[in-house]
């Protein structure tokens, strides 16, 4: 009885990891909206689209991953003329980053194929449903590491 009903389980980390590589696939067929920007400095870019400016503490936190991550990515996308630094006006000791207007339009082209998934991702979903979802992926985005067992 108890196999029966666990075969009819979904296996959730398996249709996570098959749905991200089709994500991938799908982002990756669309070079040209890409061009000269990877999926990381897409979301750095959102992260300043939304709030004008940040310090990489508080872009690292919006993204899950360590600050040094976002040093190293944005280094990257200063050189490349994505991102400018720029003091904090309260905190002299801080630097924040900002987009300047080749981070916009980068920005922009990306938001674009991206409202374009997620119109095909949603299709056919209630809001009541698309909210179910958005939770239980909030909730395995926040999952922490189990500590060792004894």
């Amino acid at each position: 009885m108890q196999q029966a009903k666990s075969a009819t389980r979904p296996r959730f980390v398996h249709l996570l990891n098959r749905a991200q590589r089709a994500l991938q696939r799908w982002i990756e067929a669309r070079p040209e909206s890409w061009e000269g920007i990877s999926a990381a400095q897409v979301g750095l870019l959102f992260v300043l689209q939304a709030r004008g400016d940040a310090a990489v503490g508080e872009i690292a936190a919006e993204l899950g991953v360590a600050p040094a991550a976002v040093t190293n990515l944005s280094k990257r996308m200063q050189a490349a003329g994505m991102v400018e630094r720029v003091a904090d006006a309260r905190d002299a000791r801080l630097t924040r980053l900002q987009m300047t207007g080749a981070g916009r339009d980068a920005g922009e082209r990306a938001g674009e194929v991206l409202l374009e998934l997620n119109a095909r991702l949603t299709e056919g979903f209630t809001p009541d449903e698309l909210q179910l979802v958005a939770r239980w992926l909030s909730q395995a985005a926040a999952l922490e590491p189990c500590p060792p067992r004894d």
